[in-house]
């Protein structure tokens, strides 16, 4: 019997593919247990169209990030923080700091885990930090940390 997995079955296959497994195991595990619907004309019409639909959900969320990242090229995150002799910090500059401030001074929410500094910034000058928006999409944003 033909049919399109609903949710990941284990053994069987992914989520949306359509798979031929024994009538028995279908009648009495995947359709009870509402894991599977039956292959006919009108569920495959549906999941064609589904496809088609999350595709272009995708494209564009894509392009959503890629012209969030061309507004971040442009932008400059100024951080105030107190610094000793020779320019460097007490404390440091994380990206939490980096996400906050983005947030009060620009109006741009960004999630601090999608903001991929390697190790805080521990002194005074310009920083370029790359910014993850989208698996395919990567910006950056240029850091100024000046003295209080």
């Amino acid at each position: 019997m033909k049919v399109i997995l609903l949710k990941d079955v284990k053994g069987t296959g992914k989520k949306g593919e359509v798979k031929d497994v024994a009538d028995g195991y279908a009648r009495n595990y995947l359709l009870k247990h509402k894991l599977a619907d039956e292959a006919t004309k009108a569920n495959m019409d549906a999941l064609q169209a589904k496809k088609r639909k999350d595709q272009k959900r995708e494209q564009q969320e894509k392009e959503d990030a890629i012209d969030f990242k061309n507004k971040l090229a442009d932008l400059k995150v100024v951080i105030k923080a107190k610094s000793g002799e020779g320019g460097t910090l007490f404390g440091s500059v994380t990206n939490k700091h980096i996400a906050d401030t983005l947030k009060k001074d620009h109006g741009y929410k960004i999630d601090k885990r999608k903001i991929e500094l390697d190790s805080p910034i521990r002194s005074l000058g310009h920083t370029q930090v790359p910014v993850k928006l989208h698996p395919e999409v990567t910006g950056s944003i240029q850091v100024q940390v000046v003295e209080e």
